[in-house]
């Protein structure tokens, strides 16, 4: 993997994945001849690239009437192109045409919205270089798509994750049952200790009680959702009040379904599996 004109780094795939504004899935999908070895080359082109684009891009934020030279914009764009990464490209290749109808304004508006979000991507991908580590996936020089395939599968290994919360222990026990066969269940009985719990676990679905004494299942959204990683996992209430109301206003915060209780298990098994995302 190298390069001849930069240096050439080593990327964790696993990692990088993580990065959706890569687009690495779509790009494996829609290019299967694309190698891992050469997607990386290209990665370190662009960590190559970046430091002089970072410093055109503030020039042209700070005005760009005295740039000359603004190839980097360019060499950057066309990467990106190639990378399949549509992140920056709308407001590099409006820099570019402004620049290049020597309107500095338009140039500078589009390089100050992309500033500093530029330098944090930058960042971002720096922080998945790697010195020795290697990712269980085929050779370096495998097609990216069937990289991907193996990183799947082994996703699809991992047990899914259901985090229920109630004071009662009989619906604990009760909703494990029904679903333990499918998933793997975690039992919170005291609400309160909901936060330290998602420091640790990192479930796929919430089953929440309505009502609880000092955090009643309302209460409980907005501690959820304070986690990045949960900003969009499914909730759905138990509540013994199906009323109009309570079903309104639990959507209203973020659920996605409710189960009126006493639950019928094959409704549970069938709103849980709806609902339901793998990570």
């Amino acid at each position: 993997m190298n390069s001849k004109d930069s240096t050439t780094y080593d990327f964790s795939l696993t990692a990088l994945l993580k990065l959706s504004d890569l687009g690495i899935r779509r790009v494996a999908g829609s290019n299967k001849k694309l190698t891992v070895g050469k997607y990386f080359r290209m990665l370190s082109q662009f960590v190559n690239l970046a430091p002089s684009a970072s410093d055109a891009i503030k020039e042209f934020a700070g005005d760009g009437s005295g740039i000359k030279d603004w190839k980097s914009i360019k060499d950057l764009i066309a990467l990106l192109e190639e990378m399949q990464c549509d992140k920056y490209m709308h407001d590099l290749i409006e820099i570019r045409n402004a620049c290049g109808k020597g309107d500095h304004r338009l140039a500078a508006f589009h390089a100050d919205k992309i500033d500093q979000s530029f330098t944090y991507f930058y960042s971002q991908i720096m922080s998945v270089k790697i010195t020795k580590e290697a990712d269980d996936f085929p050779q370096a020089d495998a097609s990216l798509f069937s990289c991907i395939k193996v990183l799947d599968e082994k996703e699809a290994e991992h047990e899914l994750l259901v985090l229920t919360v109630d004071d009662a222990p009989a619906i604990l026990e009760a909703v494990a049952a029904v679903l333990a066969d499918e998933y793997k269940v975690f039992k919170l009985p005291k609400p309160t200790m909901l936060k330290d719990v998602l420091k640790k676990v990192k479930p796929d679905l919430f089953l929440l009680d309505y009502q609880m004494p000092v955090l009643n299942g309302f209460e409980l959204i907005p501690i959820i959702r304070s986690f990045e990683e949960h900003k969009d996992t499914p909730i759905i209430f138990l509540t013994a009040e199906g009323t109009v109301d309570n079903i309104t206003a639990a959507i209203g915060l973020g659920a996605c379904d409710f189960i009126v209780k006493p639950f019928n298990p094959e409704q549970l098994r069938e709103k849980v599996s709806k609902h339901i995302v793998r990570k």
